[in-house]
């Protein structure tokens, strides 16, 4: 596995792989008129830009070398609230799960939070998501819950966990 830095150039890549694993990740928790919407907004090209365009703010592209396919990607922000990273994004394609892919990821992120100075991840997860179970398996602890209004009269249900490094 390789973990590379994405550009501007890979966000049709990002878009693609984040359609791919939100099918399979939230079709028993969102409707799909949600997840359109979701994907519509979160996934722009104009919203993954600008935040390509922030210094604090990383996309890296998760690779399988054997298999020569992409299986994800990680969207983070370093300095998020003070000494914090916020990892944003962590998804892999469904037929790529299960293969340690995700566990490297969370590694990889927290040596670049680790080198960033910051001492905390935090994240969103869906309250329904059995990625919750992963998280905690690597860690993370729920420390807070939230319902945010995303627009469009969407809600999002979520825990808001932590991991100290």
């Amino acid at each position: 596995m390789k973990i590379i830095k994405a550009t501007e150039k890979d966000i049709p890549l990002i878009q693609d792989l984040a359609k791919r694993s939100w099918e399979n990740a939230y079709a028993e928790i969102l409707s799909g008129e949600q997840m359109k919407y979701m994907l519509d907004t979160m996934y722009s090209e104009e919203e993954i830009s600008a935040q390509m365009q922030n210094p604090d703010y990383h996309y890296f592209l998760i690779y399988d070398e054997i298999s020569n396919i992409y299986d994800g990607f990680v969207g983070y922000e370093n300095h998020y609230e003070e000494n914090t990273t916020k990892l944003h994004r962590l998804y892999l394609v469904p037929e790529s799960k299960g293969k340690g892919l995700g566990k490297k990821a969370l590694e990889f992120l927290a040596e670049k939070t680790k080198a960033s100075g910051d001492s905390r991840i935090i994240l969103n997860v869906n309250k329904y998501n059995p990625a919750k179970s992963f998280y905690e398996s690597q860690g993370y602890k729920v420390y807070d819950e939230g319902v945010f209004d995303i627009g469009e009269d969407f809600l999002m249900d979520d825990y808001l966990m932590e991991k100290y490094i």
